[in-house]
């Protein structure tokens, strides 16, 4: 064998192993990714467990503001339905937009019902609305450092597979970008919602 030909196949061979490499950093960020999602999930589905339960301690107090509380339920449901087609790709874009899109209208929608809560002092002093509202909080503190770590999971993802050389693998095997899960979108959205009814 020739040098030439010796010295093609070792830049062959190596070649094949950075490719081999690149594949499985890629696969580790994905997967990465996945697990980060699995926190939020978590605590979403506390968060989407607690919420009905909220609905039904406050409906002896808010019978005339039946509108309402069945908007926090169909937003909560929808907010599960996208929780729940996120989970099996959590790296896919289009389901963590349309999840923070139902996120966003489920923190609308349970604004809404506090503000209203507002007005009725008896149940601001019920002992279950209180503590149904701390646990709301204290998973509303979780999920957000949940979405902190997926959001740095995504953010490493897609800093590895937008990168020269190794976007050449990403676009050959399908490694598309992966979304950020976004808390608010506008600035309306970012003015707080008052959660604590104490």
């Amino acid at each position: 064998m020739s040098l030439s030909s010796l010295v093609s196949i070792a830049l062959l061979a190596m070649f094949v192993f950075w490719a081999v490499g690149a594949y499985n950093r890629l696969v580790r960020l994905k997967n990465t990714i996945a697990n980060a999602f699995g926190q939020i999930d978590v605590q979403l589905k506390r968060r989407y467990d607690l919420i009905p339960n909220l609905v039904e301690a406050a409906k002896k107090y808010l019978q005339h503001e039946q509108y309402t509380l069945e908007a926090v339920i169909a937003a909560r449901n929808q907010a599960r339905s996208a929780s729940d087609a996120v989970r099996s790709r959590p790296a896919k874009a289009e389901g963590i937009v349309a999840l923070a899109a139902a996120e966003q209208a489920l923190s609308g929608s349970l604004g809404h019902l506090f503000a209203v809560a507002e007005a009725y002092p008896e149940l601001k002093a019920d002992q279950t609305i209180r503590e149904l509202s701390e646990e709301l909080t204290s998973t509303e503190n979780k999920v957000g450092f949940a979405r902190q770590a997926y959001n740095d999971a995504v953010l490493d993802y897609n800093n590895a597979q937008g990168q020269f050389p190794a976007l050449l693998v990403a676009r050959l095997f399908g490694f598309a970008p992966s979304a950020m899960l976004q808390a608010t979108e506008s600035a309306v959205e970012r003015q707080a919602v008052r959660i604590q009814m104490l």
